[in-house]
């Protein structure tokens, strides 16, 4: 996710959240629910140690704000003098609106990869 344009943080189940939890509150204990092992939380969000644990995955990302705005702001120019900058119209793309289906087909594209990576040894050249 953070190599989509304007990401500036990632975070998978209870994230950043996560470490103002003592150990013993925010393991997600292994459980028998018919013929299903499942956690009674899902505090990981579905991946420990780096692998699907078989719950829901999810994760939260999160996207810079546009950096042009109208409003006039302190800065410096090239000889280092103090000047004042004006936004004048758009000139960076907005992510906000496509910010859903990105990050869905990032998630998409990221599985698949390792789906087909999982396969490649059973995989022989024709």
């Amino acid at each position: 996710m953070l190599s989509i344009n304007a990401v500036k943080g990632f975070e998978y189940g209870s994230g950043f959240g996560g470490v103002k939890m003592r150990g013993s509150q925010h393991n997600d204990s292994f459980v028998k629910e018919g013929d299903r092992v499942r956690t009674t939380t899902n505090h990981s969000g579905g991946i420990q140690g780096g692998i699907s644990n078989g719950e829901d995955i999810y994760f939260r990302v999160a996207f810079k704000p546009v950096a042009t705005i109208m409003q006039d702001q302190e800065s410096v120019n090239e000889s280092g003098e103090n000047v004042t900058v004006s936004g004048k119209g758009r000139h960076d793309p907005c992510v906000v609106p496509r910010a859903v289906p990105i990050v869905e087909a990032m998630a998409a594209l990221v599985i698949a990869d390792y789906l087909l990576l999982s396969k490649s040894d059973k995989i022989q050249d024709i």
